[in-house]
């Protein structure tokens, strides 16, 4: 009789283990807990209290594989509302763990929390999560690595170790209070104090040499840098001491090798690097960063962050007493490089990573995007003529929902939240990138406007920076989706002479383009994911002036081309 029982119970555990097994591999969740919080940081010589998650700045790093699900409980215990992001996810079907405050969810207010839940689909490199609500970015940010599918791995040389480099900047003063006065008074905001690299402003910076974040390499080691711009409001070069990168991905997405002495990111932006330790060489070399600014007569950071690559032997390592070189680090204002460097990217384009470029369109967009100002009634604002500064997409800038979200208005039936009807062209034609645009092109109209699209239309859009106030590169990033840049140049798009021209080969697959300035860009991407879909500046004065505008993709026709229902723990306005 015993064994009759205990050959049950093995039956039974075999079963349990067995189902188990099978779940795993059907889908395997990696969960993590993040609490946001102030605690104190000091930096550049002073101690203030930082919103943070869990303790750390930057946050944690999340490693999950291609395929995976990612499960992430947030706790809010800042006095600020919040949300997170996870910064080039497509979010197949989970739009509401998007995360950008108003378009997919109302905000974790102070003493809340929610689930964030999605399933990582078809992409591997570096991406990130960050805050998306107010500036709480500033400090509120992490990697995102994603490696390759268990039994395949990189398509280029398997590196001995990976780094992220993330990097940031850092304001003396609470980020929420700067942009709430920039706010209040119609202003610019004040340029941050300094940059830094994983947290740290390296040691050209008061108080910060002994910090100064480090990576160590060996001879002819091949390292992995995963870098990020996080940084809150400016384009950053990036470059290593006599040393030569090779880009393989950008964004998430695998590029032909291409090698260069300097990448350019925007912020939101991440491009993953091969470094290759030089054979019989020692020493100490800086890893720097420093703006890329391509506004004329605006303020801007102008200070450089530094990290440390550090050769290490089998012997003892060498003495650290001496400085590292420093390397040749681009002007501020060099397009060219800037330039040259976005041309360099082409999609890998093998049989394990295709390219998949629309060759026809059904959407054919044509936006602008740029600054504008307000005139101040009864008063004078911090802007030019005391005026009130102000962006805009076709002349309409964008105003965020306060009490009900984009995502829950349309999924819910809720009137009077937005109006569809986004303008697919600019209501006035002009020759955008002239020195001396009409005054009366300077004010645009609020509107909570969206942008209608069929499921599985093939969209086209181009996106024409303007010269109203002030020309600037401008990051522009799509929620929800990648595209493919098919092409960019510089002064007015041409529809007739620059389409001959796009590459419809193998362009490179971002989240986030840097539209040249006084220039163009055309992207192309096939709207096969249903919901509310932001696309937005990354520069976040930007957004917080009204340069954003939402896409609302229409269900498709069977469950699975289909937005999921909300989740239970959802927050509520």
């Amino acid at each position: 009789m015993s064994m009759g029982i205990s050959s049950a119970r093995i039956l039974a555990l075999v079963v349990c283990l067995t189902f188990l097994a099978v779940t795993a591999l059907a889908e395997h969740v990696i969960r993590h807990t993040f609490v946001i919080e102030a605690k104190p940081v000091t930096r550049l010589c002073k101690t203030h209290n930082v919103i943070i998650v869990n303790g750390q700045f930057p946050g944690p790093t999340l490693h999950v594989r291609n395929g995976d699900t990612l499960s992430v409980k947030v706790y809010n215990r800042a006095q600020y509302n919040a949300t997170v992001h996870w910064h080039g996810i497509r979010q197949f079907r989970t739009g509401w763990a998007d995360g950008p405050e108003f378009i997919t969810q109302c905000p974790i207010r102070p003493g809340g929390s929610y689930t964030y839940r999605f399933t990582i689909t078809g992409q591997e490199g570096t991406l990130w999560w960050h805050a998306h609500s107010s500036w709480l970015r500033a400090s509120v940010y992490g990697a995102l690595i994603i490696h390759p599918r268990l039994g395949t791995t990189y398509p280029f040389t398997a590196p001995h170790r990976e780094t992220p480099i993330m990097l940031g900047e850092w304001w003396n003063r609470n980020p929420i209070d700067v942009v709430n006065q920039a706010t209040r008074t119609g202003a610019a905001p004040n340029v941050s104090d300094a940059y830094t690299i994983n947290g740290q402003p390296g040691d050209l910076y008061p108080c910060s040499r002994r910090e100064t974040f480090r990576v160590r390499i060996y001879n002819e080691e091949i390292h992995l840098l995963r870098i990020v711009n996080a940084a809150l409001n400016q384009e950053l070069f990036f470059t290593v001491a006599n040393h030569k990168l090779t880009v393989v991905a950008v964004d998430a997405s695998y590029t032909k090798p291409f090698r260069t002495k300097t990448v350019m990111l925007g912020p939101g932006q991440t491009t993953d690097v091969l470094l290759r330790g030089a054979r019989h060489r020692v020493g100490r070399y800086y890893m720097a960063a420093r703006a890329y600014d391509s506004a004329q007569g605006v303020p801007f950071d102008n200070t450089t962050t530094t990290a440390i690559l550090e050769y290490r032997t089998r012997r003892p390592p060498p003495s650290s007493s001496f400085r590292p070189v420093m390397p040749i680090l681009p002007a501020y204002n060099d397009t060219r490089t800037a330039t040259n460097f976005a041309r360099g990217l082409r999609s890998l384009g093998t049989r394990e990573h295709p390219v998949y470029v629309p060759q026809t369109v059904d959407e054919s967009l044509f936006y602008t995007i740029g600054l504008g100002l307000f005139n101040c009634p009864n008063r004078s604002c911090g802007g030019p003529n005391g005026t009130r500064f102000t962006a805009s997409m076709n002349n309409i800038s964008f105003v965020l929902p306060s009490t009900y979200s984009v995502l829950q208005a349309h999924y819910f039936g809720k009137k009077g939240v937005f109006t569809t009807g986004f303008p697919d062209n600019p209501p006035v034609q002009f020759n955008y990138t002239a020195q001396n645009v009409s005054r009366s092109l300077w004010s645009p109209v609020r509107g909570t406007k969206v942008k209608v699209l069929k499921y599985n239309a093939k969209v086209q859009v181009i996106l024409q920076d303007t010269n109203i106030v002030n020309a600037e590169n401008h990051p522009i990033h799509l929620h929800g989706y990648d595209f493919y840049i098919v092409g960019e140049g510089f002064g007015n798009y041409n529809p007739r002479t620059d389409p001959q021209k796009f590459n419809l080969v193998d362009p490179p697959l971002r989240n986030t383009v840097a539209v040249p300035v006084n220039g163009w860009a055309a992207i192309r991407f096939v709207a096969d994911n249903p919901g509310a879909w932001l696309m937005h500046c990354h520069l976040d004065v930007h957004i917080t002036w009204g340069l954003a505008m939402v896409f609302l993709v229409e269900n498709g026709p069977s469950y699975m081309t289909t937005i999921e229902s909300p989740p239970p723990d959802l927050p509520v306005c």
